[in-house]
């Protein structure tokens, strides 16, 4: 073998072992002052198990109309503290952590499928209603919580009254491409996922005032609120298995099959799914009816609850004989 070979050969060898054993010489500390989800609870949180999962959620109201809500990618319930009195008005409602956020459990192992695919939250949906007794409800989602609405409306279309899209994340952030899916699921990804996934936290106040119209509104409630679920014990790992359950759905090649009453809403001022494409979705489901919050970003619900519920309620009377 030539010295040029002998080189070439040693720099290649260098760089497998590089890619393969570097990241396991990285660091991964655990979390600080981690505790468990129940010692976050607050006094109107409760638990239900369902589906291997110990999901927390909130519920107000009575009446034969229930309305579930779904919040977005790092969010919680206390993304809906603003409007679940007002919709409790209209009926029962019910807002629940989604795998791998706010107080829900975080499961590290499991048999089969993982809890946190796109398929697996549509089963808990539909797991939670039957636990709850729900047999028909009107999903509202935000963001990626109306990914996984419309997703369950598409699965169980008996089960779904109707659906109220927030800015909802249809046509982009679907789940990562598929030629990242087999890197994601490696061993050396493992170990640094939970390093990933704590950016969430590093640049999530960033991420909570660019969801704003107005950034002067983001208080420290708002972030206190956003910030709790983080002291939960695995946050960082569990999100982990969220990013690496992702992929697309292809939803808006099936949006012409959605048959039920529809409302999209958005901020005018929406940055993390832009405005237009809510404009989109309202064009691109049969029906679909359209409100645009002035002056209010990702989360209108949050930004401004009472154009929110006004847009909600006068939707509803609409559909009244």
């Amino acid at each position: 073998m030539k010295t040029w070979q002998k080189i070439l050969l040693g720099l290649l060898v260098f760089l497998l072992l590089a890619v393969l054993v570097g990241p396991f010489l990285v660091p991964v500390p655990p979390l600080a002052d981690s505790v468990s989800e129940k010692e976050l609870a607050e006094p109107d949180s409760r638990f239900i198990d369902v589906n291997g999962l110990t999901v927390h959620y909130k519920e107000m109201g009575q009446g034969e109309t229930t309305f579930i809500l779904l919040h977005g990618f790092g969010a919680s319930v206390f993304s809906w503290s603003e409007v679940m009195t007002p919709f409790s008005t209209l009926g029962r409602v019910i807002a629940f952590d989604r795998p791998a956020f706010g107080l829900t459990s975080r499961l590290l192992t499991w048999q089969g499928d993982s809890p946190y695919s796109p398929e697996a939250q549509v089963a808990l949906v539909i797991a939670l209603m039957d636990s709850l007794g729900v047999e028909k409800a009107w999903l509202v989602g935000n963001s990626a919580g109306g990914t996984v609405s419309v997703a369950t409306a598409l699965a169980h279309p008996e089960r779904v009254s109707g659906l109220i899209l927030v800015d909802a994340a249809i046509y982009a952030g679907g789940g990562s491409p598929a030629w990242v899916s087999p890197l994601f699921h490696t061993p050396q990804m493992d170990h640094l996922g939970p390093l990933v996934a704590r950016q969430l936290k590093a640049q999530g106040d960033d991420f909570i005032r660019t969801a704003y119209h107005d950034p002067a509104l983001v208080s420290a409630e708002v972030l206190d609120g956003y910030h709790k679920p983080l002291r939960a014990a695995n946050w960082d790992r569990a999100l982990w298995e969220l990013t690496k359950a992702s992929h697309p759905l292809n939803l808006p090649e099936r949006l012409a099959e959605l048959k039920l009453p529809v409302l999209v809403i958005t901020g005018d001022d929406d940055r993390i799914v832009p405005t237009e494409q809510s404009l989109q979705l309202a064009k691109d489901i049969p029906g679909a009816q359209l409100a645009v919050i002035q002056n209010a970003g990702h989360l209108p619900h949050e930004e401004k609850p009472a154009e929110f519920m006004q847009a909600v309620q006068d939707f509803l009377k609409g559909m009244k004989p």
